[in-house]
């Protein structure tokens, strides 16, 4: 056969040329693959790690608590207690006592909370608390309302009757908790479940 004219189709491409667009096309997708999987492994590598929300015990129950005031932390139990709790702690004094107050809000209404941390020379002395404590009539640590530190306007007494009470024993430690509602508002159910709620801010008061 003979050679196509001037004037007709141009010869077709060899093999040879063929294979070598293939091999580049199959080279630049390579490529581009392994440009991508950079991409990605520095985008992991560089991913800023995301801030942790603070785990206290005052945002992680089932009511969130803000400190008003405190903690106040002293040796002397007898002078910051009233009634048979003073006595009690003249005869075996205690190694640490911390006091704050918080406030929380449920429903509309409005608590004042007393948590209040005792550490007694050991898990006898400690259980002989609590139970002086959880009777009626046997006196009390005084809270920050009851002796004058807390001066807010409005703000419940938290040592009476309308109060919710709550204590729990930790070996040496002792958590007592007293809550009462602002506006003289009333739901005692609400608030016993505020008082023993609260008991997990003693957490807070061991650093």
């Amino acid at each position: 056969m003979r050679p196509a004219g001037p004037g007709g189709p141009p010869p077709a491409p060899s093999r040879d040329s063929k294979g070598l667009a293939v091999l580049a096309l199959k080279g630049a997708g390579l490529v581009a693959i392994a440009a991508v999987s950079a991409l990605l492994w520095w985008l992991i590598r560089h991913e800023p790690e995301p801030t942790p929300i603070a785990d206290t015990p005052a945002n992680s129950g089932r009511f969130q608590y803000t400190l008003v005031e405190g903690p106040q932390v002293t040796t002397d139990c007898a002078s910051k207690s009233y009634g048979d709790t003073k006595e009690f702690f003249t005869q075996t004094p205690c190694k640490r006592l911390s006091r704050a107050l918080y406030t929380t809000e449920t429903g509309g209404k409005k608590a004042l909370v007393s948590v209040v941390l005792v550490t007694m020379p050991g898990e006898v002395t400690a259980t002989q608390l609590k139970a002086l404590t959880d009777k009626d009539g046997t006196g009390n640590v005084s809270d920050l309302v009851r002796d004058g530190t807390f001066k807010a306007q409005g703000a419940p007494k938290i040592s009476g009757q309308d109060a919710a009470y709550d204590s729990h024993v930790t070996g040496p430690d002792v958590a007592i908790v007293l809550a009462g509602f602002y506006d003289k508002q009333t739901d005692k159910p609400v608030l016993e479940r505020i008082a023993t709620d609260a008991l997990r801010l003693s957490g807070d008061l061991r650093r």
